[in-house]
């Protein structure tokens, strides 16, 4: 079977998450994502993402029999439902011009069956974007990261360097001063299109590949 998803509501209480992933550990299978939260004092909330299920419904049965479990039940997976992420960094302004395009761009394939989202956050400071673009190798699902600003580089080009050699993501650089644009797999000179690029790169339903470009610099 492939890709399975549940969500658990349980107490609030330690070894909860153990008792959970023991019983998944019991049954052979592959916990490839997981995602806990506390709703409040008392409760939580634990989303996995599984493989390798032989029986859905009896690990489900299993898991609910646990004493602090309050309720199991199956959902979609989050590749689903959000599908590929593109990520967008920088100051406001260059940040929501860079989403329109994005955005717009992705209405387009999503039409067409494809899942794609568009996470954003204006910063400013070479600290918080060198944390942001660190945290990039953190997050699930992400296929390309569009850098929007006016100057990058130090710290940041660093954190490009250490995610690019660590995971498959796409970065894409507004066309700016700064060592940034040395790192980027593009450089855009147009946020627009710098948007619509990212969205492009990654799109399953986008015969593109920015490899096969003869340029790298628009």
């Amino acid at each position: 079977m492939g890709e399975i998803a549940i969500n658990i509501k349980a107490v609030n209480q330690p070894g909860v998450l153990r008792d959970i992933t023991e019983l998944t550990a019991q049954c052979e299978t592959n916990i490839t994502y997981t995602h806990m939260f506390i709703e409040d004092k008392y409760h939580a909330s634990l989303y996995m993402e599984l493989e390798a299920v032989e029986n859905v419904q009896k690990l489900m049965e299993n898991i609910g029999k646990l004493e602090a479990v309050r309720s199991v039940e199956e959902c979609p997976t989050l590749q689903d439902v959000y599908g590929k992420r593109i990520i967008i960094i920088g100051g406001g302004a260059q940040v929501a011009m860079v989403a329109q395009g994005a955005i717009t761009e992705a209405d387009r394939h999503n039409i067409r069956g494809e899942h794609i989202s568009v996470d954003t956050i204006p910063l400013v400071g070479e600290e918080d974007l060198s944390e942001a673009v660190s945290a990039v190798g953190r997050l699930p699902r992400v296929g390309a990261l569009v850098l929007a600003g006016s100057l990058m580089g130090g710290k940041i080009t660093q954190a490009i360097k250490e995610i690019k050699k660590d995971h498959e993501v796409i970065v894409i650089s507004l066309n700016m001063p700064g060592s940034v644009t040395k790192k980027a797999d593009l450089v855009v000179t147009d946020p627009i299109q710098a948007g619509v690029m990212a969205v492009m790169a990654v799109a399953d339903t986008a015969i593109f590949d920015i490899k096969k470009l003869g340029q790298k610099r628009f």
